[in-house]
């Protein structure tokens, strides 16, 4: 399949994928809820990272966002009764690979990005059934800003200690060659919810 096709194909997927289903009363409810959780998680990890770059440098502080991260992530699932992540199309930890429905709402953010929407402020949320289970879904982009771009930026501004460590701690990168304001991925949350009840 040609990039066009490809492109048409994500595209129909976005459209079937992103189109909210079962709609409740209380996927407003949901939604600001959602919301509030996501809001949380980046500013603490942002937080850490700042410390650990002043005890390390970025190539230290790099232990940090690979450790902390899941951590957090752990912790405010645990809290708020979400089950949160971080997903991207080019990943650095293997485990932050979108399944379907999340890859979808990625490339309709960078559509919408490209389309001049502001990028910190992309979201998603719906109500989907998977395979009899009802669940909300939440997504929110995570632009990329300038403290990223000591390890996640072109190659001549990533140095050469942060690139030694990135071949060890993840020899299977695809996460480099962002720009300020790129999507660099997104956090998403999923939560069983009730079936909606008849009028």
């Amino acid at each position: 399949m040609d990039k066009t096709g490809v492109a048409r194909h994500w595209l129909a997927v976005v459209a079937l994928v992103t189109t909210p289903c079962l709609a409740g009363a209380d996927d407003g409810a949901l939604l600001d809820e959602a919301r509030r959780v996501a809001a949380a998680v980046p500013p603490q990890l942002l937080s850490v990272l700042q410390q650990e770059i002043q005890k390390g440098g970025f190539e230290g502080a790099m232990g940090a966002c690979r450790d902390f991260a899941p951590q957090l992530a752990r912790k405010a699932s645990a809290e708020s009764g979400w089950a949160i992540r971080r997903v991207s199309l080019r990943n650095r930890n293997p485990k932050a690979v979108p399944d379907e429905w999340e890859r979808a709402v990625l490339v309709d953010f960078d559509r919408r990005a490209a389309a001049g929407e502001n990028p910190a402020n992309l979201e998603h949320g719906a109500r989907i059934d998977e395979q009899g289970t009802l669940v909300y879904r939440y997504m929110r982009a995570l632009p990329t800003q300038e403290l990223c771009l000591a390890c996640h930026g072109s190659a001549g501004r990533i140095s050469p200690a942060v690139r030694s460590r990135l071949a060890e701690l993840y020899p299977e990168d695809r996460a480099i060659g962002y720009e300020v304001g790129d999507i660099r991925g997104a956090l998403t949350l999923r939560r069983p919810v009730p079936a909606p009840q008849p009028q």
